[in-house]
């Protein structure tokens, strides 16, 4: 059983904690951790730059920027020796286990600085880590289908002179050189943050060990000025290749590598890494997820019963729409990207997350109704572009993962059918847009019937679905198998389709996956038996409202209880606020987000509060934030 009181003064705790990261703009930037990757790649960055910093008369030309890179260099430094695991490793974020990629980066950028004589025995336990872990071969073989992000890495261990030149990947930048036709023949996604990559990287490469062919050595080398003008082409105003740093460390690292550490290219790229370090000296995986951190907010708090008048952020995510064609070639107009910054990338589970959100207000009568349905009809037709052959959604690509364009990805599926069925729904309410409706998603039932299709042939034999956007931080190339099985039965419930066999199978699974303390957590199943298994809240909080929302029996009933009690338990020793590090499955790389807890704790005992105390009217948000 639970108690009641207990779960709406967890609601409570969690809902105040939630509106208390709400920036003074309305919205919420939220907070990614940070990543020993990214802050290597940083550091190696700059170290080339400030190493082969142009001088005049044996000087450096400009010592004020010399001394703020050395500082800052230091800096980082040591916020990496205070993070370094027992094992002699780094992993991804301060959070998570060690791996190969992470602590060979490290170990490149102390080796190009030579600055952890503070630090005895750092690098003798790096380096019997990756020894241990297979070095080169390790990396590899862990991030194979990674290649850019390899050569990123392995370039920068060539040039602290770790490893030879003979084990960097050749990467054929002159197909993207001169026009953007070549980017398809690279089978590479326009949004791809690989391109850019490919291209410093590979010059890199190329300069400091030419290939034997006279004639590929010939067509690379005349192209080297056309692709550098394509690659200043992708930069977007701000500097940051994607908004990220680690993209960014890495261009920075091929063309100073190279032998042009004064580029413009370089230059707004430094700029870039130099406004986003932290007060720490860390850099996060990427700047951040403002765009989903407050999509998801806005719908938890309405599902939760809140007031959806006084719910704010929606001129703010009205104005990180995309409306016009970007310069990465892409046809953007009615998406969304992660972040609100210009250069990032369009993410179909941005957009599905937007769409979702802008629902909430929807069905008001605030003067911002009509460019709401505005908005989300370029949603939906950007959404619907997107679908596959196979009628799946692809997985966007975060991090320098080549995914295939075409595969489908269950979760990123889920969540473009609920925002496609919340909005059909929507606009059939209105003589004005019902028409357009059928046009932009029911063209013969197609692209939802197709959408759902796709999910019961992708379910897993256990009766699960995989969630590709999360993975596993410990096991290579395993997929987080809990949020995708609630992600799509959320999408099931949302279009009413809860009675057949595949959601039946899906509760099983989910019911018996669950920890006997009532949690979810690790990405298969025996792992929930294992000793000081992980337990986390995002996961949690997502299992506990598929079932919740879902369950077909007295003992899914009873597991959803026993879930809500370990989340109220978690709110209550202020657990909710942290998590453990869920894995980026495309590129294989971990983080955590301090928004997402706090945001699917609402979402989930919100609603189980209304439906076990069901509220007598919506309460004010903005009251409620006040007191």
């Amino acid at each position: 059983m639970v108690d009641p009181d207990r779960l709406s003064a967890a609601y409570e705790t969690a809902r105040c904690d939630l509106l208390a990261e709400t920036s003074p703009a309305g919205h919420w930037i939220g907070q990614l951790s940070s990543s020993p990757l990214s802050t290597a790649a940083a550091i190696t960055a700059l170290a080339l730059v400030e190493r082969h910093a142009p001088t005049i008369a044996g000087r450096v030309a400009d010592e004020n920027r010399e001394c703020q890179l050395s500082k800052l260099i230091i800096v980082s430094l040591r916020w990496l020796a205070r993070h370094q695991n027992a094992d002699g490793g780094w992993g991804d974020s301060d959070k998570s286990p060690s791996n190969i990629a992470a602590t060979m980066m490290v170990r490149a950028a102390f080796a190009l600085t030579c600055v952890p004589a503070e630090n005895p025995g750092i690098l003798e336990r790096a380096d019997a880590y990756i020894a241990a872990t297979g070095g080169v071969r390790g990396l590899r073989r862990r991030y194979g289908n990674d290649s850019t992000l390899t050569a990123g890495i392995l370039t920068a261990s060539a040039l602290a002179g770790l490893i030879s030149w003979r084990q960097v990947p050749a990467l054929r930048f002159e197909r993207t050189a001169c026009a953007k036709r070549f980017w398809r023949l690279l089978r590479l996604p326009v949004e791809s943050q690989a391109t850019a990559v490919l291209v410093a990287i590979g010059q890199a490469r190329f300069v400091h060990r030419k290939p034997r062919n006279p004639l590929v050595r010939l067509a690379r080398r005349l192209t080297i000025d056309c692709s550098l003008q394509s690659l200043a082409a992708m930069q977007p105003a701000s500097g940051g290749f994607q908004e990220s740093p680690l993209p960014t460390s890495f261009v920075i690292i091929g063309l100073a590598g190279s032998g042009r550490p004064d580029h413009g290219v370089v230059r707004a790229g430094v700029d870039f890494l130099l406004r986003g370090v932290r007060s720490d000296g860390s850099w996060p995986i990427e700047t951040n997820l403002a765009v989903r951190n407050t999509a998801l907010a806005v719908r938890s708090l309405a599902g939760s019963g809140e007031d959806a008048a006084e719910i704010g952020g929606v001129d703010w995510l009205l104005a990180c729409q995309r409306r016009d064609l970007q310069a990465i070639g892409d046809d953007a107009t009615g998406s969304w990207a992660q972040t609100d910054l210009p250069g990032a990338a369009p993410h179909v589970d941005a957009t599905s997350e937007a769409l979702l959100a802008l629902a909430v207000w929807g069905d008001g009568e605030s003067s911002s109704r009509a460019t709401v349905h505005a908005a989300a009809e370029a949603g939906i037709r950007w959404l619907l572009a997107r679908q596959g052959a196979d009628g799946g959604w692809p997985a966007s690509f975060r991090g320098l993962s080549r995914w295939p364009s075409n595969a489908g990805a269950c979760d990123s599926t889920a969540l473009a059918l609920r925002a496609l069925v919340a909005w059909r729904r929507m606009l059939a309410k209105n003589q004005d847009t019902a028409k357009r409706s059928q046009d932009f998603v029911v063209t013969n039932g197609s692209a939802i019937e197709r959408g759902f299709r796709f999910l019961h042939g992708r379910q897993l034999p256990l009766g699960c679905w995989e969630a590709f956007s999360s993975g596993s931080q410990s096991r290579a190339g395993q997929y987080n198998l809990v949020v995708g099985t609630a992600q799509v039965l959320l999408a099931f419930r949302d279009a009413n389709r809860l009675d057949c066999e595949s959601v039946r199978r899906a509760l099983k699974w989910l019911e018996d996956s669950m920890h006997a303390d009532g949690s979810w957590g690790g990405e298969l199943l025996c792992e929930r038996r294992a000793a000081g298994g992980v337990h986390r809240v995002e996961e949690t909080a997502l299992a506990a409202e598929a079932l919740l929302a879902c369950g077909q029996g007295a003992t899914q009933e009873a597991a959803a209880l026993r879930s809500l009690n370990w989340l109220i338990d978690a709110v209550e020793s202020n657990r909710h606020q942290s998590s453990a590090p869920i894995g980026l499955a495309l590129a294989k790389l971990s983080y955590y987000e301090k928004s997402y807890p706090l945001a699917l704790s609402v979402a989930t005992l919100g609603q189980a509060a209304r439906r076990l105390r069901p509220r007598l009217a919506p309460r004010s948000v903005a009251h409620s934030a006040k007191t």
